[in-house]
């Protein structure tokens, strides 16, 4: 990573998170690999891109790009759920994604309401 991503916890937060839901997905049943699985590393892996894009753009450009890594977020949150409502995932599982999931949300809102704030002082 380079020396910006190592001065921002989200980036160390969702990488953290996708290491912990990628083996964990490995014993989801084989019958939703292609399907539930596949959707719920996708957008993981969709909301890590789109921070890492969002760092390099500037102020309205960036706020598109964090609105898509919300967007993002919000389906991991939703498959996140299913899998425990599934039982794919124990409570102790669940409640450690979610709570990973959660702090990269708080860390997001906040990068976000720091972007608009500055793309409302340049109108």
């Amino acid at each position: 990573m380079s020396d910006s991503h190592r001065e921002m916890p989200i980036f160390t937060r969702a990488f953290d998170f996708l290491a912990w839901l990628t083996p964990m997905t490995q014993h989801f049943p084989r019958l939703h690999r292609h399907t539930i699985t596949r959707r719920l590393v996708e957008a993981a892996l969709d909301l890590q891109e789109a921070l890492l894009i969002a760092n390099n753009q500037r102020d309205g450009d960036r706020l598109a790009w964090l609105d898509r890594a919300d967007a993002h977020l919000a389906q991991v949150r939703i498959y996140l759920r299913l899998a425990h409502r599934l039982h794919w995932l124990n409570m102790g599982q669940y409640q450690h994604g979610a709570g990973m999931v959660s702090e990269i949300g708080k860390l997001l809102g906040g990068w976000r309401k720091t972007t608009q704030s500055a793309v409302q002082r340049q109108n």
